[in-house]
């Protein structure tokens, strides 16, 4: 029978962290598990893995702790900037609990993600300190552009929910039950979309989650980029995202880190957000610390491949959004988008997608750095206005309260929404990758906000299922208003049947997930009030191209 216990280990500034162990039936020695989360340990993540007494009936040790200022835990909370030294400490003390075999894995996402790869051994090539194999999910380096923002927008939705979720555990350490209630209210009432802002002010000046919220993520100028040591991406290392996740560009940029820097990252992408992992993975994170955990196995050094990885290129696992189905592919074929669409969509309308959402079209290049054609038939321009009263609805996709596949026909038929749709399909159509939109806009206002969905349209034109979305934010200091702009949408893999059409939407609004633009070059921070701008957005379609470039790149 699993039996778990409370430990503490006493960190060399005096400060305790308290964790809980759940031990294996039976004498041991046992390979160790360590999970280093800010939410409280008895919960453990159950929101996406096995309760970790399963892990233990399967033959480990598993340790679920409480990061500084967090749970039981002494100390204060600083967020990310805390976790190297405290990290580094950790494992190294994972490795002597009562029962181990002295190898240890870590594992988690988000917050749990970036604890396994924050730490100071890496700096001090302190071997011990180090785990001998991860699984981070859901997770990046850069606050900036993995945990805040894109497109040079926050995360407005996203970000005020957590940031109020870490501050109403503040409270609950202080005994301040009436600031917890009140966060918890406007959570569940929704009302922290405008009132968030003021609610950390009251009650997490401090924090991490507000400090991002205060800061610009037009530029990267005081964002912090966490560094990674090279031998720690060289261990054996199985990265974990979702289609539907905001973390997914991080782990991608993971594996590009890992990759370039000697090792060989496993990557498996679930059609899966961010709390809804559809079953989970956890057969599959007992297989990688078995294989890689065993007693059989010597302990890789700092700078070696494990005989795993020696032996066998990196595997890829992703799932179809659209079927569910998963495929294993090479690195050639992750790291190449599909041939049919790998030339690419130009823009065109008479001047009525925005009213007419089966007007606008989506035409396919005729080979690889082809560019439309010039003339009459070739691009147009589109007016769409954005009124602050009635700002378009952000919905599903990965920044929004409600991620996933969403239909959205009632958004499109919006007369501030363009629309641009291909002909029907001839043949199935398998996009994997990220793509890029590439076309001239200007607003007769200093900033705008332009808001991209990609969508396959059914057959009868009734159903539009929304498949990835993007948005980019302009100011006075963005480039000249005749020059391309650049808008990426997240990355994908799916199939739209034949007989569908594909179709790109273009909005100056996606309320809640960004704040709404107020039109006047200042910080976007909430809802629209009276003194938001009209905005009137103009498209020029004529050299405007929607590609799709690779999920990764070999070098």
């Amino acid at each position: 029978m699993v039996r778990a216990r409370d430990a503490t280990l006493l960190l060399a500034d005096g400060v305790r962290l308290v964790s809980r162990v759940w031990h294996p039936d039976g004498e041991g020695p046992w390979p160790v598990l360590v999970m280093r989360q800010p939410y409280g340990r008895a919960i453990a993540s159950t929101v996406t893995y096995a309760h970790p007494s399963w892990y233990a009936s399967h033959g480990f040790l598993v340790v679920v702790q409480d990061v500084r200022g967090r749970g039981a835990s002494e100390g204060d909370f600083g967020g990310f900037a805390q976790e190297t030294a405290d990290g580094a400490a950790t494992i190294r003390w994972a490795r002597t609990l009562e029962g181990s075999n002295g190898r240890v894995g870590t594992y988690g996402f988000s917050y749990q993600g970036l604890t396994q790869l924050l730490n100071a051994g890496g700096e001090t090539s302190d071997d011990d300190a180090l785990p001998d194999c991860l699984a981070p999910a859901m997770c990046g380096l850069d606050e900036r552009l993995h945990w805040a923002s894109e497109g040079g927008a926050h995360w407005w939705a996203l970000g005020l929910g957590w940031a109020l979720q870490l501050a109403a555990e503040g409270c609950r350490r202080r005994g301040d039950g009436a600031g917890w209630r009140d966060i918890r209210r406007s959570l569940q009432h929704g009302d922290y979309t405008d009132e968030g802002l003021a609610l950390l002010e009251r009650h997490d000046p401090d924090g991490m989650g507000l400090g991002w919220l205060r800061r610009d993520p037009a530029g990267a100028e005081g964002w912090t980029v966490h560094p990674v040591a090279g031998a720690l991406l060289r261990r054996p290392l199985l990265l974990i995202g979702g289609w539907h996740d905001p973390h997914l560009r991080g782990v991608l940029d993971l594996w590009q880190r890992a990759h370039g820097a000697g090792g060989g990252p496993e990557l498996v992408i679930g059609a899966w957000s961010h709390l809804d992992w559809q079953g989970g993975l956890d057969h599959e994170l007992l297989a990688f610390f078995r294989r890689h955990l065993q007693d059989s196995l010597p302990r890789p050094g700092p700078s070696e491949p494990t005989p795993h990885q020696a032996a066998a290129p990196a595997p890829i696992r992703l799932q179809c959004a659209a079927t569910a189905t998963w495929r294993r592919m090479s690195l050639a074929e992750a790291s190449s988008p599909a041939a049919v669409a790998a030339a690419g969509w130009s823009l065109h309308s008479s001047g009525l997608a925005a009213i007419r959402c089966d007007e606008g079209e989506l035409r396919p290049l005729a080979a690889p750095g082809a560019r439309p054609a010039s003339g009459p038939a070739a691009g147009g321009s589109v007016v769409i206005v954005h009124d602050p009263w009635r700002p378009v609805p952000g919905r599903g996709g990965h920044l929004g309260p409600d991620p996933g596949p969403v239909d959205r026909a009632d958004l499109d038929r919006r007369g501030d929404v363009a629309c641009f749709s291909t002909a029907p399909l001839e043949q199935a159509l398998w996009l994997l990758g990220t793509f890029r939109l590439r076309l001239r806009v200007s607003a007769d206002q200093p900033s705008f906000d332009l808001c991209a969905a990609l969508s396959a349209v059914s057959p009868q034109g009734g159903a539009v299922r929304q498949l990835s979305t993007g948005l980019a934010r302009f100011g006075p200091s963005s480039a000249p208003a005749d020059a391309p702009r650049t808008l990426t949408l997240q990355p994908l893999a799916t199939l739209v049947e034949a007989g569908q059409r594909l179709r790109l939407s273009l909005a100056a609004a996606a309320w809640p997930q960004i704040a709404v633009n107020p039109g006047d070059g200042s910080l976007p921070a909430g809802g629209s009030s009276s003194g938001h701008r009209v905005i009137s957005l103009t498209l020029e379609l004529a050299g405007a191209h929607l590609g799709l470039e690779p999920l990764i790149r070999a070098n």
